[in-house]
């Protein structure tokens, strides 16, 4: 599962990395997790850092989500390929 954080480098963009982290142990799944840059959040249509996109599809805009927020982003997105 391709996974961006936009906005990687502010202190927001880091607390989700580390939830990613958590996540992924958790559920026990690879995440393919890139970090890209705030300056870069035109060419992905962001207005507010921190962002995080699932296989290119932008679930969060401008929040540092949860553990929880985001395991149910990715199990929508993992019952929705079913």
């Amino acid at each position: 599962m391709r996974i961006k954080i936009i906005g990687a480098n502010c202190s927001n963009g880091m607390k989700i990395m580390k939830n990613l982290n958590k996540v992924e142990r958790e559920l026990d799944i690879p995440l393919n997790i890139e970090k890209i840059s705030s300056d870069e959040k035109k060419k992905y249509s962001i207005k507010v850092t921190p962002a995080l996109m699932i296989e290119d599809t932008i679930v969060s805009e401008g929040n540092v989500l949860s553990e929880r927020e985001i395991k149910n982003y990715i199990k929508e997105h993992c019952l929705s390929e079913i």
